[in-house]
């Protein structure tokens, strides 16, 4: 995403914390970044980079049904793993992709308006 933001100003990433049950304590994880992001943005992303980078992420400090409410919507949108992308016009790209595939779907879809 980072390397997306660099090269496009006009791209935005809506994250949806959507924590799957094969994945030892994700739930724990994505409610403590979720309430820790809901106080300070800055904190709760810096949390969500520790928590990629395998660093302990202490337990949640509120109540919250937002990952809850994730999970729900991606059951209803049909998805079933991370990451998932979901493009302005619909499309929904399942799967890890590199920066330049992501630039690449965007500038496809721009010039073929």
């Amino acid at each position: 995403m980072k390397k997306v933001l660099k090269k496009r100003k006009d791209v935005v990433f809506f994250i949806k914390l959507y924590p799957l049950k094969m994945h030892k304590d994700a739930q724990r994880k994505s409610e403590s970044i979720q309430c820790e992001y809901a106080k300070d943005p800055e904190k709760g992303l810096k949390m969500l980079e520790d928590a990629f980078a395998k660093r302990s992420i202490p337990d949640p400090v509120c109540k919250t049904d937002v990952i809850e409410g994730n999970i729900k919507l991606a059951e209803r949108l049909g998805i079933t793993g991370t990451p998932t992308l979901i493009l302005q016009d619909g499309r929904v790209l399942s799967g890890a992709l590199k920066a330049e595939q992501i630039i690449e779907l965007l500038e496809k879809k721009h010039k073929d308006r």
